[in-house]
């Protein structure tokens, strides 16, 4: 069932000196469950469109659909994990999840309930009284998405979320956080730089052009088993072929930039 729709989708910005479109044409579905990972040239506009499917944007031309309905505005089936886990540092990590409950106006005490869960379900368990100071890089993006998760949306929005980290841990933190969306049956979008981790996270990755950008192709990811980690796809012996395909699109687009 689709659950994200973009239908011919444009975004101009406007002074009063001229127009610079940004975005052209976007066409796309995106399935209940599937992780879709979205890379292209720099400032082609990758996280314009998460703040399109957010309802922070509104399109100039053509239409995004959540659950066949129109976005007018931001939602509560929406979730948004950026590249900063904005921790509040003063706050412990149990306040700091019930956080994004209290501005939605949600039961607080239900939400205590889920963020526990949570925290003990993802090896978290013993640090809801810690503060974000006395976490690692990665357990930090860890309670980023669980807070995202206390909110119950239906769709995750993530925004080069691993980028501030160290190589190592952000191999390690892309298999925990690919796990717990599909544990959650979440629906994901993961814009990203990194060619390697949009393969090996997504069912799909999504390529943009340059400005202004379209979708320029789409490619399944297809490993022979959905039992795959991230880690273990880069092993596989389809991973080279699909990285240089992705490589030599890009190449070619910023190459035809200049």
């Amino acid at each position: 069932m689709a659950q994200i729709e973009l239908h011919d989708v444009g975004l101009s910005y406007f002074t009063p000196k001229q127009e610079t479109e940004a975005l052209r044409g976007i066409q796309a579905t995106i399935e209940q469950g599937e992780f879709i990972s979205i890379v292209g040239p720099s400032g082609c506009g990758k996280s314009t469109l998460l703040s399109l499917v957010s309802g922070m944007v509104r399109p100039t031309s053509g239409q995004v659909l959540i659950d066949g309905e129109p976005v007018a505005g931001t939602s509560p089936k929406v979730g948004y994990m950026l590249q900063h886990d904005h921790l509040f540092e003063w706050r412990d990590v149990l306040s700091n999840l019930l956080l994004g409950a209290q501005v939605r106006k949600m039961d607080l005490a239900r939400a205590e309930r889920k963020a526990l869960e949570l925290l003990e379900r993802y090896g978290l368990g013993g640090f809801a009284h810690h503060h974000p100071a006395q976490l690692s890089g990665g357990m930090r993006q860890r309670v980023a998405l669980i807070r995202t998760l206390v909110t119950e949306p239906d769709i995750l929005l993530l925004d080069e979320p691993f980028s501030a980290l160290d190589y190592q841990t952000r191999l390690t933190l892309a298999d925990e956080i690919h796990s717990i969306i599909k544990d959650q049956h979440k629906t994901a979008i993961l814009v990203t730089h990194d060619i390697s981790e949009a393969i090996c996270m997504a069912d799909r990755v999504m390529v943009m052009s340059r400005r202004p950008s379209t979708i320029s192709s789409i490619y399944p990811m297809r490993f022979g088993g959905d039992e795959l980690t991230p880690w273990r796809k880069r092993e596989a012996s389809s991973y080279n072929t699909y990285f240089n395909t992705i490589w030599r699109e890009l190449e070619g687009h910023v190459v035809s930039a200049g």
